[in-house]
């Protein structure tokens, strides 16, 4: 699922070198919206099949709210339990969708996408925001892009 011209390792291999980066650029940086946008760089720059990385955090008023994203512009706010990120939000799981048009209530930001997965950020049991991954084909994501991208998280979690 990584950019094959980078990348020749199995899709695992992949993955655990894409979090070695994403440690190496976050390890000594604690600052918020820098360790975002170079993680969605990051995940941009190496996963294939994607039109959107990003992502939304929780502000004041308990609704995700635009962040550091790599794509089109996107919806700004997202209430809590709406579409795919607002329910991966309100459930504190990870939610993968094989079809967005099959996903009752879902906000198409960008007509292009057909499938989604969103990780939350959770730290100490408290909701950050969301991690959202959009893909303009079915079926984008597997079992396996879900563990290595919570793992992904957990990395980046540790220095927000």
């Amino acid at each position: 699922m990584f950019n094959v011209e980078m990348y020749k390792g199995s899709r695992e291999e992949n993955y655990n070198l894409v979090k070695k980066q994403l440690h190496a650029f976050i390890h000594d940086e604690n600052n918020q919206i820098a360790n975002l946008s170079n993680a969605s760089a990051l995940l941009n720059q190496f996963l294939d099949r994607i039109n959107w990385v990003g992502f939304y955090l929780m502000d004041s008023n308990q609704q995700l709210v635009l962040g550091p994203f790599q794509g089109l512009p996107a919806c700004i706010r997202i209430p809590l339990g709406k579409g795919v990120c607002g329910t991966s939000a309100l459930k504190k799981e990870t939610v993968l969708v094989a079809d967005v048009n099959q996903f009752p209530g879902h906000i198409a930001c960008d007509a292009a996408s057909q499938s989604e997965i969103v990780i939350p950020l959770l730290k100490d049991g408290q909701l950050l925001g969301v991690l959202d991954i959009d893909s303009p084909e079915k079926n984008r994501f597997d079992a396996l892009d879900q563990q290595k991208l919570e793992e992904f998280v957990a990395i980046l979690v540790e220095h927000l």
